[in-house]
């Protein structure tokens, strides 16, 4: 994987989102000099090569509404972890689901989910119906609720340097 100028260059016009405009990439390629399918493609081979991995929105939960956000942990069967994890990451109200490894004694949970509602009883109703999923393979869970929302971003190239020449 690697990136030429030009590719650095969209990545750091886009990396702190794309302009709302209904073709974000034509104002981005006008920014740079470039033409909107160059654009396109450069962005969709960075993916393709894995240097990209996604491009999203980054929602304000609490300013939609939903005041109880809440990481859930689960203790989950290592052998059914994958397959469980799949299907509640599929559950539309669960924005980020990830297998992580353990940390005993003290940390037994390896399947992270994180649920969002209204208020801490829609949430809890969530996280009833996440159990509900995993079943007898689940042997503990708990539930971590933000308190405050935080700075969400990516990766952020570092603005290259020009010297001055005297």
């Amino acid at each position: 994987m690697s990136i030429d100028a030009t590719d650095r260059r969209i990545l750091t016009a886009t990396q702190a989102g794309l302009p709302l405009t209904p073709r974000p990439f034509a104002l981005v390629g006008a920014w740079l000099g470039l033409d909107e399918d160059e654009v396109l493609a450069r962005i969709e081979r960075m993916m393709a090569d894995g240097v990209i991995r996604r491009i999203g929105a980054a929602t304000n939960h609490f300013a939609l509404g939903m005041l109880a956000n809440g990481m859930s942990v689960w203790d989950v069967e290592d052998a059914r972890a994958e397959a469980l994890g799949e299907t509640v990451g599929a559950l539309g109200f669960v924005t980020h689901c990830y297998l992580r490894p353990r940390a005993l004694p003290d940390w037994p949970y390896n399947l992270f989910a994180m649920i969002h509602g209204a208020d801490r009883d829609a949430a809890e109703a969530r996280r009833r119906e996440i159990a509900a999923i995993l079943g007898d393979a689940c042997r503990g869970s708990d539930i971590l609720y933000s308190t405050r929302i935080l700075k969400k971003t990516g990766m952020r190239l570092p603005r290259e340097r020009h010297r001055c020449s005297d």
